[in-house]
């Protein structure tokens, strides 16, 4: 369609990330018609400890939708959400912050979480939450403030997620949806409905939570703040969204059984779309909702293209800034495997399949004969071969893997491609790309609205520009050395622990880098 008929068919999908905020415009056809982008700090101020200034986010998110609305020449049909998962903040009576957004990345409640994920009532919740024991869950962050901060815990009137704060001022609904909540650990994914259970654990009352709605809720629209902010109708709709995970799905196309969707970023996952909730045996991946009969079963790592980074400022420091290309040159020059040295990855300590905050990285296999080629490829290969072990979880839950498409920052690197169909041993399709969860959330806004009859068109919006296929020498390489990289993990526990002991006697170590904008 073109002309004025067309912009109220226009959906601009609001994706909240880590460090950014970007919102972009799309019609019915996938098109990419207007996008803005804001950023804010992620503030570390005390070792683990990893959180921002809601207000910030808000007035990010505010700027992008106006820029956005600005370079429109007609309306738009509505707004819909996109966020990072797992964040946490404490309100008073009157909806003001009491607390920083405490994000995913914090790992504060290791302690908590590994007391409780050493119980087996631990699996349990796990089991019917979807959501694995660790400290990035907000179950595990309410435990810590609880033990911690007591008188603050006690002030909080209400606890919500950071899509939740800015839809309680952009909307003045108190509300979350169901694939937010179910990466909480305290909705049992099972029922759709707060976890009885988890919440006496969390020591917080349902009351104290939004009420759930369904990821396709619209609310009526915008205050006359908000509007005035946005330079939209205050009677825009605005469709509730989902968690950037399951989203991130619909951005690649991979919506249907058997596809899986990997992205790698600053971090990474891997993810396959399902009919009905499930969670292996063993706990290893977490299972989040998308719609009532969608769900994602997946995992998702710490340490993706941060590795990358890290290896630029340890080893390769004269190349400067931005120099990722130089050092994937690097790395190209060592043969496939390394020379038998593997890496472990876990700068930031691990979330799938592991789930702990224990983990350290760790060069296993150097000789004299390594040189930085070999250390830079281990790193990158030691990534994929972390992605390789969640694919297996995802396999474990009793998931059919039939295609895997991938997206992120890396697949702009051809090494890489060819790396992680090499390392997981089969084909990997690369679409054109998108930005990823803010289509998702576009498109999941578009079904709400009655723009498109279902969120399946993803599947023909989404063109696929490479497929890359295994090389067989490499791929028997790779296979041979999983299993080792697998099983250094278990043998390495007991030192994790160990240097955990040690650290208060020993010097600091040096703070970490901020994640790439």
């Amino acid at each position: 369609m073109t002309g004025p008929d067309a912009y109220p068919r226009v959906v601009i999908g609001v994706d909240i990330g880590t460090t950014s905020t970007k919102s972009v415009a799309y019609d019915t056809e996938g098109r990419q018609l207007a996008a803005h982008s804001a950023g804010y700090p992620l503030d570390e101020p005390h070792p683990g400890y990893a959180e921002q200034d809601p207000r910030l986010i808000l007035d990010a998110v505010l700027e992008t939708v106006r820029a956005v609305v600005a370079e429109l020449p007609g309306p738009v049909a509505g707004l819909s959400f996109s966020t990072a998962m797992h964040s946490l903040i404490g309100l008073d009576a009157d909806g003001e912050p009491l607390t920083a957004s405490v994000t995913w990345a914090d790992s504060r409640a290791s302690r908590q979480a590994e007391r409780m994920r050493a119980v087996p009532s631990g699996l349990a919740l796990h089991r019917r939450t979807g959501t694995p024991v660790h400290p990035m869950a907000p179950f595990s962050k309410l435990v810590w403030f609880a033990e911690q901060e007591p008188r603050l815990f006690e002030r909080v009137a209400h606890w919500v997620g950071i899509k939740d704060y800015v839809l309680l001022r952009l909307c003045e609904a108190m509300v979350t949806d169901h694939s937010v909540a179910s990466g909480t650990g305290l909705m049992n994914i099972h029922r759709l409905a707060w976890d009885a259970e988890a919440l006496g654990r969390a020591g917080i009352t349902e009351e104290q939570l939004p009420r759930l709605v369904p990821t396709t809720t619209v609310l009526p629209g915008l205050t006359p703040a908000a509007a005035e902010a946005t330079g939209l109708p205050a009677d825009t709709p605005v469709v509730v969204g989902a968690g950037d995970g399951p989203l991130a799905n619909l951005g690649l196309g991979a919506v249907h059984p058997g596809e899986v969707a990997c992205s790698i970023g600053t971090s990474g996952a891997m993810r396959v779309m399902v009919e009905r909730p499930a969670v292996d045996p063993l706990g290893g991946v977490f299972c989040y909702a998308l719609t009532e009969d969608r769900w994602v079963v997946g995992g998702a790592i710490n340490n993706g293209g941060i590795v990358l980074q890290w290896a630029g400022e340890a080893l390769a420091p004269e190349l400067g800034e931005h120099a990722e290309e130089e050092l994937l040159d690097l790395a190209a020059r060592a043969p496939v495997g390394s020379g038998g040295l593997i890496m472990l990855p876990y700068l930031l300590s691990e979330r799938a399949p592991h789930w702990s905050a224990l983990p350290r990285g760790a060069y296993v296999g150097l000789t004299h004969g390594h040189g930085r080629e070999h250390l830079v490829r281990a790193a990158l290969e030691g990534v994929c071969q972390q992605l390789a072990l969640v694919l297996s979880s995802v396999r474990a839950a009793g998931n059919e893997v039939r295609e895997v498409r991938a997206g992120g920052g890396f697949a702009r690197s051809r090494l890489w491609r060819q790396m992680l169909a090499d390392v997981l041993g089969m084909p990997v399709r690369f679409p054109v790309g998108h930005e990823g969860s803010s289509f998702g959330a576009a498109l999941l806004g578009m079904q709400a609205l009655g723009l498109i009859p279902s969120v399946d068109v993803a599947a023909d919006l989404v063109r696929i520009d490479e497929t890359v296929r295994p090389d067989p020498a490499a791929a028997a390489t790779y296979a041979a050395l999983l299993p080792l990289f697998s099983e250094l993990y278990d043998a390495l526990v007991p030192t994790f622990a160990s240097l955990r002991r040690l650290a208060p006697s020993l010097p600091p170590e040096p703070p970490p880098a901020p994640p790439p904008l």
